[in-house]
C-alpha cells in the first residue's frame, strides 16, 4: 500500500455504506417512476412513439430510440442464396472453452499461448457491514 497524507476513518466507512445504501434506494424508486411513466404513455400513445406531457412546470418527454440490425442467422442464409457471399463477413476469433478443453486434454500447452492472453482489471469498492444496522 502506498505511503501518502490520506486516511481512512470509520465516519467514511459509514458515510460510503449509507449513501450506497441510499443510492439503491433512489435507483428502485427511479426504476418504478420510469415503469408508471412508460405505462402512462403505451396507454396515451402506444409502446413506440414518443410523447411528452407537463405538469405544474415540469416537463416529462419519452422519446424512443429506434435501433435496426439484420438477422444474422438470416440474413447470411439470404444473402448466400443470393450468391452475395462477399457481403458476409467472417470473423475469426478465439474460442475461450474449447482452448481450455485442449490445454486440460494436453492437446495445447499454456506456454504455446504466451503473449495471448490480455488480463483487465478493474477496481471496485465494496464496504459491507459486520454487524446489522
Amino acid at each position: 500500500m502506498k505511503q501518502n497524507d490520506s486516511f481512512i476513518t470509520d465516519e467514511m466507512l459509514v458515510k460510503y455504506y449509507e449513501l450506497n445504501k441510499k443510492k439503491k434506494e433512489i435507483e428502485l424508486e427511479m426504476t418504478q417512476l420510469k415503469d408508471t411513466f412508460h405505462d402512462y404513455f403505451n396507454n396515451l400513445v402506444g409502446p413506440d412513439n414518443k410523447a411528452e406531457v407537463t405538469i405544474n412546470g415540469y416537463k416529462l418527454q419519452r422519446q424512443i430510440r429506434k435501433v435496426e440490425k439484420y438477422n444474422e442467422e438470416i440474413t447470411v442464409r439470404r444473402l448466400e442464396e443470393l450468391q452475395m457471399s462477399d457481403l458476409i463477413q467472417v470473423v475469426k476469433k478465439p474460442d475461450d472453452v474449447k482452448i481450455k478443453s485442449a490445454i486440460q486434454l494436453g492437446l495445447l500447452s499454456e506456454q504455446q499461448l504466451e503473449g495471448c492472453i490480455v488480463t483487465n482489471y478493474s477496481p471496485a469498492i465494496s464496504v459491507k457491514t459486520l454487524t446489522p444496522r
